[in-house]
């Protein structure tokens, strides 16, 4: 096989992709009209060419307009559906997928929203059989909503479908220190914790989410790069970073045509997995982030041991984690990366 044929064909993980940010224009088109939300477009072609990305404000514009279309269980379900189906065509065989929570909080009753998602996740499953959990993600900049994610999750816990709880949104003025104490009780409650840091805020951001947050994966993180002893302490604990090398092109935080931080972040040693963050809204999906890298030198051992350290990764525990290391092993055989703190933990 060409590289391609292989990147294409091989058993996939993923960690940090946002399901509203990989619903695509179509889909964000039908909400609209069944929910009579009107959309900046007069036509779904006019509607195509305003959701393709020109810039991070354009992009905050879009994903808050596709965000308010999304307003029924029905406008979920449908969401999911394609979202898994769009994951088996790439053959991601597994996905930990971030709902932005605060987006909805007090919108829909929490015990009717978790069962339609899990629904639609256990119709998806039993179509393509892969799968799919969630991260119940609280918006930086929405601090009230804290309190009703984490119960979202907390419900979610109880029947599998969630596994943790993340934080997103801009970084800039909302360090990760003022979500401490939900953070604490999420740990207690039995939740994975992770967090969005050091994207477009420096290592302080990550230092943050680290200390005060103990998050067990940091999502991005390239801003590590700037601090020699962050990089040492992620090195030695080993702590798994989400990076999403197209997001950061399309959201100015890595030049243009420049290679990606990534190449650095691997030669360091750092635990790095590869990652789509919003498909649809930034024009990419997992299979061309390993495409990306190909092409910027990346060899097939080193896109196969990002491939493995994904799956590793991930908060399955270790009887499921073994399923899919077998289809791991049929393709290419499993390269062993044992972050250690999540070796214990699971």
């Amino acid at each position: 096989m060409s590289l391609r044929e292989r990147i294409e064909q091989m058993p996939k993980a993923e960690l940090h992709v946002h399901l509203e940010g990989a619903t695509d224009a179509l889909t964000v088109w039908q909400m609209a009209g069944r929910n009579g939300v009107a959309l900046p477009a007069r036509s779904l072609e006019e509607w195509r060419e305003f959701y393709r990305f020109r810039s991070f404000g354009h992009f905050i514009e879009v994903y808050r307009t596709a965000a308010g279309t999304m307003q029924t269980l029905a406008d979920w379900a449908l969401m999911v559906e394609r979202f898994l189906d769009e994951q088996a065509r790439q053959n991601i065989r597994y996905s930990e997928v971030f709902i932005s929570c605060s987006f909805q909080a007090d919108k829909l009753p929490i015990d009717q929203w978790l069962h339609t998602l899990e629904a639609a996740a256990a119709a998806g499953e039993k179509k393509h059989g892969i799968r799919m959990r969630l991260i119940a993600d609280i918006a930086r900049e929405l601090p009230q909503t804290a309190s009703w994610v984490l119960e979202f999750a907390s419900k979610g816990k109880q029947t599998g479908l969630v596994v943790g709880l993340g934080l997103g949104g801009p970084e800039g003025g909302h360090p990760p220190e003022r979500f401490a104490k939900v953070y604490a009780e999420a740990r207690r409650r039995g939740l994975r914790v992770v967090a969005h840091a050091g994207e477009t805020v420096g290592p302080e951001s990550i230092r943050g989410a680290l200390s005060a947050l103990a998050v067990e994966r940091v999502g991005h993180a390239i801003r590590c790069l700037e601090d020699p002893q962050l990089m040492d302490q992620l090195r030695a604990e080993q702590i798994p970073l989400e990076v999403c090398p197209t997001s950061n092109y399309r959201l100015g935080v890595v030049d243009a045509g420049t290679a990606h931080p990534l190449r650095q972040m691997v030669d360091a040693g750092l635990y790095c997995t590869l990652n789509s963050d919003d498909p649809a809204m930034f024009g990419t999906d997992l299979t061309s982030e390993y495409l990306l890298l190909a092409e910027q030198g990346f060899s097939w051992e080193e896109l196969w041991q990002l491939n493995c350290n994904t799956l590793q990764a991930t908060f399955l525990d270790a009887s499921e984690k073994n399923i899919l290391k077998k289809q791991w092993d049929g393709f290419g055989g499993w390269v062993e990366t044992s972050p250690q703190r999540l070796q214990d933990d699971n």
